[in-house]
C-alpha cells in the first residue's frame, strides 16, 4: 500500500459523533417546525391583523412607523417562543465539550443577534411595502431586482460590519504564514485585503477557515483554533480548496442560482398574496402589511421544497474545489490529515447515511472527500510514472 492510500484510510465515527450530529438535525427540524406552527398560527387565526392592529395604535397611524413595529413584535414573539431550544443548542455545545461560551456571553449574543436581526427585518420590509405600494401591479420584480442587490451588498459588508458584532478579529501576525497564504491567493487570481486572526476559542472549541467579503473587502479568515492545532501546510491546504470556489466562480454562479429561485419565489408570493387579497379576502389590500407572514410561509415552503436541489449543487461546487485543492499543493497529504482533524474537531460525522447526506449537506462527506483525494493521488502518481 502507498503512502498516500494508507493515509487516506476514513477512521470510523464515534457514537458520540453520531449522537452530537443527529441531536443537531433534530433540533434544526424542531426550530424549522415551530417556525411553520407559528406563520400558520399568525394566519388561521387572524393574530396577525390584531398584530397590525396593535402596531397603529401604538405609533399614531403612520405607515412606516407601523411596519417596523409589527416587524419587531413579530420577531420578539418569534425569539421568544425559540429560546428554549436556543438555549438547548447552547448546552448541547458544552455537553460535547465543544464550547467555551460563558452563559452571559452566550446571552449577550442572542441580544445582539435580535438587535441586528430586528434591524435588517426592519430595512427589507419596509423596503418591500413601500415598493408594493408605488407598484402594486409590478411590485414583485422590483422587489426581486430590489433584493439581489442587498444580498451582493450585504455579501460585501458583512466582514466589516456584521462580523466584528459577534468576534474579534485582528491581522495575522505570522508573516511566513501570511505570505504563503497571499501567494497562494495570487495564485488563484484573487487579491485579498488581509489576512485575519479570527479569535474563536473566546466562544468555541471547533476550528474554521474562510474567504470572505466581495471586492475591497475580500480577506481571509483563520480562527485561532486552527492557527494553533494545525500545521502551515494543513493550513494552506485547506485555505486552498476556499480559493477553488474563487477560481470555479462559485459566488457569481451561486448569485445567478439564486436569482432565478428568488425570482420565482416573488412571482409564487405574488400570487398566493393576490388569491389571499381577492379570493379569500383574508386582507384588503396588498399593502396590508398584516399579510407578512403570508410572503414568509411562501419562501419557508420554496425553501423547504428546493433544499436538496441547492445542496446537492453546493456539493457539486465543493467537489470542484476540493480538486482545485488537489492541484494547488504539493500532495494530497495535508489536505487528508487537516480533514480528519477538523472532523475529529469539530465531532462531525464523516459517513452519514445516504438520505441524511442528500437533504441537510451542503458538503460531501468527508469520506467521499477523503476518498476523492485518495483518487487523485493515485492518478496523479500514475501520471509521474
Amino acid at each position: 500500500m502507498s503512502a498516500a492510500t494508507a493515509t487516506t484510510i476514513t477512521p470510523t465515527d464515534s457514537p458520540e459523533a453520531r449522537r452530537y450530529n443527529r441531536i443537531k438535525r433534530w433540533l434544526g427540524i424542531a426550530d424549522f417546525g415551530l417556525g411553520l406552527v407559528l406563520l400558520l398560527l399568525l394566519l388561521a387565526t387572524g393574530w396577525t391583523g390584531t398584530l397590525r392592529d396593535l402596531a397603529y395604535h401604538g405609533v399614531s397611524q403612520s405607515y412606516s412607523l407601523a411596519v417596523f413595529l409589527y416587524v419587531l413584535m413579530l420577531m420578539a414573539i418569534g425569539k421568544l417562543l425559540g429560546l428554549a431550544l436556543d438555549y438547548y443548542g447552547f448546552r448541547l455545545e458544552h455537553r460535547f465539550h465543544l464550547s467555551n461560551q460563558k452563559l452571559r456571553s452566550w446571552i449577550w449574543d442572542q441580544c445582539k443577534g435580535f438587535l441586528v436581526g430586528v434591524v435588517l427585518a426592519g430595512i427589507v420590509v419596509e423596503l418591500l411595502y413601500f415598493i408594493i405600494r408605488q407598484a402594486p401591479q409590478y411590485w414583485w420584480l422590483i422587489a426581486w431586482a430590489a433584493f439581489l442587490v442587498l444580498f451582493v451588498l450585504l455579501a460585501q459588508l458583512a466582514p466589516v460590519v456584521l462580523f466584528p458584532i459577534f468576534y474579534k478579529f485582528e491581522p495575522l501576525q505570522d508573516e511566513e504564514l501570511k505570505g504563503r497564504l497571499v501567494k497562494l491567493s495570487e495564485r488563484a487570481g484573487t487579491r485579498v485585503r488581509g489576512v485575519y486572526k479570527w479569535k474563536l476559542s473566546e466562544k468555541s472549541k471547533k476550528a474554521n477557515a474562510a474567504l470572505t467579503g466581495l471586492g475591497n473587502t475580500r480577506r481571509i479568515i483563520l480562527a485561532d483554533t486552527l492557527l494553533e492545532n494545525y500545521s502551515p501546510d494543513e493550513i494552506e491546504a485547506v485555505l486552498a480548496h476556499e480559493l477553488g470556489h474563487h477560481v470555479h466562480k462559485h459566488i457569481a454562479k451561486s448569485i445567478a442560482v439564486q436569482a432565478g429561485i428568488t425570482f420565482v419565489g416573488f412571482w409564487a408570493a405574488n400570487w398566493v398574496l393576490h388569491y389571499a387579497v381577492e379570493r379569500w379576502h383574508m386582507f384588503e389590500t396588498l399593502s396590508d402589511f398584516a399579510n407578512l407572514p403570508l410572503l414568509v410561509l411562501v419562501s419557508t415552503v420554496l425553501s423547504f421544497l428546493v433544499l436538496p436541489a441547492m445542496n446537492a449543487y453546493s456539493r457539486f461546487n465543493e467537489r470542484q474545489a476540493d480538486r482545485y485543492a488537489f492541484r494547488s499543493i504539493a500532495g494530497v497529504e495535508p489536505f487528508v490529515s487537516a480533514m480528519n482533524r477538523l472532523a475529529d474537531q469539530n465531532l462531525a460525522e464523516r459517513s452519514p447515511s445516504k438520505w441524511v447526506e442528500w437533504y441537510f449537506h451542503s458538503h460531501p462527506s468527508i469520506s467521499r472527500r477523503l476518498q476523492a483525494a485518495e483518487a487523485w493521488a493515485k492518478q496523479d502518481s500514475g501520471a509521474r510514472r
